[in-house]
């Protein structure tokens, strides 16, 4: 990510036509310095990472391989319960 840019000498030449003094006109291009500096700063801190995306990566791989191992489980309970309801049944009706 590129830093923000800040037109300082733009905003300078705008509040000096605006009828600010050359002084009052530094200390403001100053402070909105220190509002772009920590406002970009703030950013970058937020702002995820290729280690970050690779661990979420890792994170779902194994979310999926567990939720199959749950889902081939409950697959195999059910198919031997319906097998043994069908032996059941087919005892029943001999």
């Amino acid at each position: 990510m590129t830093a923000a840019t800040f037109d300082t000498l733009g905003y300078f030449e705008k509040l000096k036509a605006a009828g600010f003094t050359e002084e009052q006109a530094k200390v403001q291009v100053e402070a909105m310095q220190g509002v772009v500096r920590s406002y970009d700063e703030a950013s970058r801190k937020e702002l995820a990472t290729k280690g970050d995306l690779q661990d979420v990566r890792t994170e779902l791989k194994e979310e999926i391989a567990n939720t199959k191992h749950e889902i081939l489980k409950w697959m195999m309970a059910t198919m031997v319960a319906q097998t043994a309801l069908l032996v059941a049944v087919i005892a029943f009706l001999k």
